[in-house]
């Protein structure tokens, strides 16, 4: 049968798509896995039964299916297209890589608990978007779940309510029997009932339930068993199967199993708040030793002294981060609550930590009183506090005791606490260390803030020449700055390995130190090897160091072609640091190689939400809204990056791409004539005169400026192989001679 529906498929399709392979078959579709021309990308072309497809009304299937058509939430699949051919029904989704969570389930029946709410946290969301645009998806359970890259996506929303609606036959038919039994609320099961959005949330909770106790909470020998159970029957309690769920989401879980609409929680997002309060709790039990460590406040007069005390949490962190056994929550993230009004449990939520340590220092110019208290998440009361009143050369001192105090109050084991000193100076000058920090916080920020960020390193080091973070700063900047283009591989290149090399000379151990030669060896020498080697060193160092795992990533993805390593670093190293946008970009920037455009996007919203003047996440939004016809969203976006950037020329570049993909070729040559005046009086990388040089179809000029830029070691030519901006040139057979240039491995 699926022989002769494919060759009917095939022959009834536009031309626009081809089909692959059947990837399962479902009760109301068949699935095939094929591509979209016109964008390339993976589909998913659902094809309903034949035998459905004869009792339903044609027009009204297809008007009531393009209301699911409007829905657009990073955690549902969306629709893009739906059509009748050759007596086929069929409706386009993308295809997701991943797997359904009922393949999960049947390979492990029940799930960690932190899992399961995570993707019942994910569902729930994504019910909660729909639902406040009137649309329920009646088919809630794990087939219609697709776990995909750490989160929870739903499919075919929309779908069950359009066929119920074009149904020409009475709705007892068995083939229109919409649901599935054991996740089918009671008021499906009556042939009156109302629907609305908490049918879907008692599907949820049977979900919920079967991913915690390995089953749903009614089975049954037939069909009509289980759904008479549905009516009549109360669940068992969770705890009875698997004691070590919390009490409160089990009856959470209960309550939105209850039987009248009325009596389960009215929203979705209720029902989720109630399961993200266990998170908290969870992560106490769960986690014997878990800790953020918030900026101290600053009591002084003085407003340059608020890096003192972001200096004193810094320092904690850095030894707790030493300690086996104790979670630490990152830097950035923790910082994220830097002079807010919070409560500790939205930091334990959102940081996913048992502990918060708080403090305040006040400083004078010869005397420091350190104030610190270790807050429980769970009740919030406090599980230790202490007042240091030292001279203002003791804060090495005053670190390494709070850092020792919290270990010991935790009570997290280390081989010979006694004997142990946590906090080692990395520098004895503390106006070193605080440039150091404003350093970090400048490259993180990317674009202008580079130079800072270099000029702070540089500072930093005249105070101190054996310091060997500023030294690895100062080679992480200098090679941002030949990426970002506001200085030449020629200009700094030497400079950038000088300052890595004395970095390694001075501690051969330094995580940094391994990452920003590893960074330096990918954007400028091209030595690919040699790169992979120290940004894997520097993981082996600091397995929680984010930045050296965005680097790995992107060197496996870009480079290698290792997508789903690279795509999992990359999100291991947002999911340490997760209030931190830097990760969050780098991770949409990773996926975007991957070719997975709409999954980009989360991450990218993020970044661009945590960030709001940081110009790299709404231009890779803008990228990627271009390559999927979304027009108004990638305007919006690269107007953004424009603004933000100061008219950077990857921005300015990527807005031409848009203007070529609407054929507005006159705006093109505007943008191309701006940058080439820019170039004649600042340093313009060329690749983006070659992209628009491409854009206007001047593929010869296109390619001799990539050859310049090959000349130039342009730093982003390490991405010029699968980053979309690149489309038009990848595209060109003379893009291979390029990409031997640059020393890309070929593919087998």
């Amino acid at each position: 049968m699926s022989a002769e529906l494919l060759a009917r498929l095939r022959s009834a399709l536009p031309e626009r798509y081809t089909i692959e392979r059947e990837l399962g078959r479902g009760g109301m579709a068949t699935v095939w896995l094929g591509e979209d021309r016109k964008f390339p990308r993976a589909v998913a072309i659902k094809v309903l039964h034949p035998e459905l497809a004869t009792i339903l009304g044609v027009e009204r299937f297809l008007r009531e299916i393009q209301i699911a058509a409007g829905l657009n939430h990073p955690l549902l699949v969306p629709l893009f297209d739906s059509d009748e051919a050759g007596g086929l029904l069929y409706y386009i989704m993308p295809y997701v890589e991943g797997e359904t969570l009922r393949r999960r389930l049947e390979r492990e029946p029940q799930l960690p608990i932190a899992e399961a709410l995570r993707i019942a946290g994910d569902v729930a969301e994504a019910l909660s978007y729909a639902h406040s645009r009137g649309v329920v998806h009646r088919d809630i359970k794990p087939e219609n779940i697709m776990c995909s890259a750490g989160r929870a996506l739903v499919t075919d929303f929309g779908i069950a309510r359009a066929v119920r609606a074009a149904s020409l036959e009475p709705f007892t038919d068995p083939r229109l029997a919409l649901g599935t039994p054991a996740y089918m609320s009671p008021e499906q099961v009556g042939k009156d009932g109302e629907i609305d959005g908490r049918s879907d949330l008692y599907g949820l909770g049977c979900v919920l339930y079967e991913m915690l106790t390995g089953s749903p909470p009614f089975t049954g020998a037939t069909a009509q068993a289980v759904l008479a159970r549905q009516l009549a029957d109360r669940p068992l309690p969770i705890r009875s199967a698997r004691p070590t769920v919390p009490a409160a989401v089990e009856r959470a879980v209960l309550k939105v199993l209850e039987k009248v609409p009325a009596d389960r929680f009215a929203t979705a997002g209720e029902f989720a708040a109630a399961l993200r309060a266990q998170d908290v709790v969870a992560v106490d039990l769960d986690d014997h030793g878990s800790i953020a460590v918030l900026p101290f406040v600053n009591l002084s007069s003085e407003p340059e002294f608020e890096y003192f005390g972001e200096g004193i949490a810094d320092g904690i962190i850095t030894a707790l981060g030493r300690v086996p056994g104790l979670h630490v929550a990152a830097r950035t993230s923790s910082f994220a609550f830097r002079g807010k009004g919070f409560d500790v449990t939205e930091v334990g939520a959102k940081l996913k930590v048992g502990t918060v340590l708080e403090g305040s220092v006040r400083k004078d110019p010869t005397h420091l009183r350190v104030s610190a208290q270790l807050i429980n998440v769970a009740d919030g009361f406090p599980r230790w506090s202490e007042r240091y009143d030292r001279p203002a050369t003791d804060i090495w001192a005053i670190q390494d005791e709070i850092a020792k105090a919290i270990a010991d109050r935790l009570a997290v084991s280390f081989e010979s606490r006694a004997m142990t000193r946590l906090v080692t100076p990395a520098t004895d000058s503390l106006d070193a260390y605080h440039l150091y920090l404003k350093g970090r916080h400048y490259v993180t920020q990317r674009g202008l803030g580079l130079k800072k960020a270099a000029g702070c390193f540089e500072q930093a080091l005249a105070l101190d020449p054996d310091y060997a973070l500023a030294h690895a700063g100062l080679a992480e900047a200098y090679t941002l700055l030949v990426q970002y283009g506001l200085a030449t591989a020629a200009a700094l290149g030497p400079k950038a390995h000088g300052a890595a090399a004395r970095a390694l000379a001075l501690a051969p151990d330094l995580a940094e130190a391994h990452c920003a030669l590893g960074a330096l060896c990918f954007v400028v020498d091209w030595d690919w090897p040699r790169a992979a080697r120290h940004l894997r060193r520097a993981i082996e160092l600091n397995p929680r160091y984010d930045a050296a795992q965005s680097w790995l990533a992107y060197y496996l993805v870009f480079i290698e072609g290792q997508f789903e390593e690279g795509i999992a670093i990359g999100r291991r190293a947002a999911e340490f640091d997760p209030l931190a946008p830097l990760p969050a970009m780098q991770l949409g920037m990773t996926l975007m190689g991957t070719g997975r455009w709409e999954e980009a996007i989360p991450p990218l919203e993020r970044a661009a939400g945590l960030a709001p003047t940081m110009f790299l996440p709404p231009l890779h939004l803008g990228v990627v809204y271009t390559g999927l016809g979304r027009t108004a969203e990638a305007i919006a976006s690269l107007e953004m990056a424009l603004a933000t950037s100061g008219r950077h020329p990857w921005a300015l570049a990527a807005l031409g791409i848009y203007y070529h993909s609407l054929g507005r070729l006159g705006d093109v040559q505007a943008i191309r004539d701006e940058l080439a005046a820019r170039a004649r009086c600042e340093h313009v990388q060329r690749v983006w005169l070659g992209a628009l040089s491409a854009a206007l179809g001047q593929m010869d000029e296109a390619f001799q400026l990539l050859d310049e830029a090959c000349d130039a070691r342009d730093g982003i030519l390490p991405y010029a192989k699968r980053y979309p901006f690149f489309a038009l040139l990848q595209r060109d057979p003379r893009m291979e001679r390029i990409y031997r240039r640059i020393g890309l491995p070929e593919e087998a």
